[in-house]
């Protein structure tokens, strides 16, 4: 039974990082195309009779590339889509979401101080609200559609605001933090899916037909896609955000998130700002850095780590009536509690790394597997062996973890 502990974490590892893989490429070539558009050199009368055109070097050639504002007079033999950076990021980040958040949900998602749900319950509760997130801001789109651009962005502001504030009130605040990233990145999934690609399909369509294709079409799809470019920054630090208790383990996390859209916006005006060639407005560095020294404080409010004991059940109880618990409660408390401790003793920490306490018995069984791959299976924990955990309480580790057998669910 034991195996199976490393086979899922593998299985994790390697979703994490095809996420992290596909992510890199959309990314990369999402922020690229926003630059090589607000660069182009628009004030020449091109033969071809494209809109701009842009010269660039790169990896010992010079590319010479040209954009036409609707499309060209007839479809080119051979034309790339950019569509699957996109797809291939969303659909591992969800398999990410259904391997840790959906199948550990009683570690991860659910935090009963915060909300008493069942496990089907906060899946459902995350499902629908990721798909509420495209319904509403594809919603505000179209109610914005003539409106000035900015009033849309204050607009899915305040969606994702109160989407901050909604989910630090059901979910554990790991969770709320992950799952605001998900549902922005649903959003620009959605543009990708539902609006771009239809939109340039359509385009396609009339060349192939000897049609003067509409430019609306091209219109609406830029405007999604600059949607995304100011989305990015913000999606990527709440992704990150799970491995720093100080992000979303504090009182005021919903705050700290809201800001990091706010963040997202101030950073890529600037570099958007640089790319159309409208001068540095180094303001910009002002208000980013007076928004991250906000957040900075308001994670020394009071932080939401444990409010009250665990309950023994499930798992949990299963790995505390297994034989050697005793003497691994005796281990763990010996050689990690005095970080692990919800008032750590260790001289320079304030909280517990990663918010993980292990001061109780409750708490050890709780996390069982996290103790047997990282204080049994690998040596990662206590890093450096700080506290001199001997091999021999490794091997009692490992022994109680496998005696739990078939009874402890992974």
């Amino acid at each position: 039974m034991y195996d199976w502990a490393v086979l899922w974490d593998w299985v994790e590892i390697a979703v994490r990082w095809l996420h992290v893989v596909t992510a890199i490429a959309w990314i990369g070539s999402s922020f690229y195309f926003i630059a090589l558009d607000l660069g182009l050199h628009r004030d020449r009368n091109l033969a071809s009779g494209a809109d701009g055109e842009e010269w660039q070097v790169h990896g010992g050639g010079f590319y010479h590339i040209q954009k036409y504002l609707v499309a060209p007079s007839a479809m080119p033999d051979h034309l790339v889509w950019f569509k699957w950076e996109s797809y291939a990021t969303w659909l591992s980040g969800f398999a990410m979401l259904v391997l840790v958040y959906y199948l550990g949900a009683e570690l991860f998602l659910i935090d009963p101080t915060v909300m008493e749900l069942s496990v089907w319950q906060a899946v459902a509760i995350s499902l629908a609200s990721l798909a509420f997130g495209w319904l509403a801001y594809n919603t505000i789109c179209k109610v914005f559609v003539n409106a000035n651009q900015t009033l849309l962005m204050v607009a899915l502001f305040v969606v994702l605001v109160g989407m901050s504030w909604f989910y630090t009130q059901v979910f554990s605040g790991r969770a709320a933090m992950l799952h605001l990233g998900a549902f922005t990145a649903s959003i620009m999934s959605g543009n990708v899916f539902f609006v771009i690609m239809p939109n340039q399909r359509v385009v396609v369509a009339d060349l192939k037909a000897g049609r003067k294709p509409d430019p609306k079409y091209g219109k609406i799809a830029k405007q999604r896609s600059t949607h995304n470019n100011y989305l990015t920054l913000p999606v990527v630090f709440l992704m990150l955000s799970n491995h720093y208790p100080l992000v979303f383990a504090t009182k005021w996390n919903w705050v700290i998130a809201s800001l990091v859209f706010l963040m997202g916006v101030t950073i890529r005006h600037w570099f958007n700002s640089r790319h159309a060639r409208k001068g540095s407005p180094y303001w910009t560095w002002g208000v980013t850095l007076v928004l991250f020294l906000a957040i900075a404080w308001l994670s020394t409010a009071p932080m939401r780590l444990v409010e009250g004991e665990a309950k023994l059940e499930g798992a949990a109880l299963t790995y505390a009536s297994a034989e050697g618990f005793e003497d691994v409660v005796g281990i763990v408390q010996g050689r990690c509690s005095m970080c692990h401790a919800a008032e750590p003793s260790w001289e320079g920490l304030h909280r517990p790394p990663k918010g993980v306490v292990l001061e109780t018995e409750a708490q050890i069984a709780h996390e069982a597997r996290r103790i047997y791959l990282q204080a049994g299976v690998t040596h990662a924990m206590p890093p450096g062996n700080l506290s001199f955990m001997e091999p021999e309480e490794r091997a009692a580790i490992l022994r109680w973890f496998r005696a739990a057998g078939a009874g402890a669910p992974i």
